[in-house]
């Protein structure tokens, strides 16, 4: 396993790949990783001769200064556990690699992101279509995996393709959870005991609320969400809203034909949640 933290040094040895007939799997990550990255890097390995997985905290998606400052990072950690499995390439740049000028790539997402975290983190999908956009460029995979944990992110991110006209596979890959359904996350770290214990009220919430589908409209089981999560005394609701998971539009009805997903985020002592489950 290499590690790189040079975009000409990476696009040396991917060319060596690709000039052996290699394809090309990517993984971008902000690191702390955890088995829900691990589980991406799986599904490259099985479907691509060579991995390169990314590890940038991006500051351009961040819409708080304190939220950049506390996200975890262990680097070394990282390349331990990625030392294990069969990964080609570890690209570890710093911001200046990414960033060497000031100007901006804009994108029109809209209106995929006005909606859910659109709301609530101004400017975060524009710094996550920047990057994204920079790897795909940077790297030119035959395919790039995201986590379905964030929804919203990977319906945006498959607009950017579409947008960019890249001939990359973007591949969607389940989320894992703990044992007792919590959704992995790096921010899973910043829970205190009590927060992390309290944390699995989330999934629980979600799962209860898919029951009631065959009973209540999408409204009536949103407030039903709404109620449950803000009666937990360590748990405020951001949002909790059920779309169509194409276009992100609210689900006004159950009419078939269309799926339809409830995306939800959680505020839980300082620590920020995101959670998803399919209804159809």
């Amino acid at each position: 396993m290499k590690t790189l933290a040079h975009i000409p040094a990476l696009q040396v040895d991917l060319e060596l790949a690709r000039k052996a007939g290699k394809t090309v799997g990517l993984i971008p990550t902000m690191g702390a990783l955890h088995q829900g990255h691990l589980s991406l890097i799986e599904a490259a390995e099985k479907e691509n001769d060579f991995v390169v997985v990314t590890i940038f905290v991006n500051p351009t998606q961040f819409n708080e200064k304190k939220d950049l400052e506390k996200y975890p990072r262990n680097l070394e950690k990282d390349l331990a556990l990625l030392a294990e499995l069969k990964v080609d390439i570890v690209f570890a740049p710093d911001e200046h690699e990414m960033y060497p000028s000031e100007k901006k790539r804009i994108y029109d997402l809209r209106p995929l992101d006005t909606v859910m975290e659109g709301r609530f983190r101004a400017g975060h999908f524009a710094g996550v279509a920047e990057i994204v956009s920079k790897l795909f460029e940077i790297s030119s995979p035959d395919a790039a995996y995201f986590g379905l944990k964030d929804f919203q992110q990977l319906t945006i991110i498959r607009r950017l393709h579409d947008l960019m006209g890249m001939k990359i596979r973007i591949v969607g890959c389940p989320i894992i959870r703990e044992d007792d359904g919590l959704a992995m996350s790096s921010r899973n770290q910043l829970l205190n005991k009590s927060e992390r214990n309290a944390a699995p009220h989330i999934y629980k919430t979600l799962l209860e609320a898919k029951t009631l589908r065959s009973t209540y409209s999408p409204a009536e089981i949103s407030d039903h969400v709404r109620a449950e999560i803000n009666a937990h005394p360590l748990m405020s609701l951001e949002y909790f809203e059920i779309v169509e998971d194409k276009g992100l539009t609210l689900a006004s009805s159950w009419d078939s034909g269309v799926n339809r997903v409830g995306c939800i985020a959680v505020q839980l002592g300082a620590v920020r949640l995101i959670d998803n489950i399919y209804f159809d």
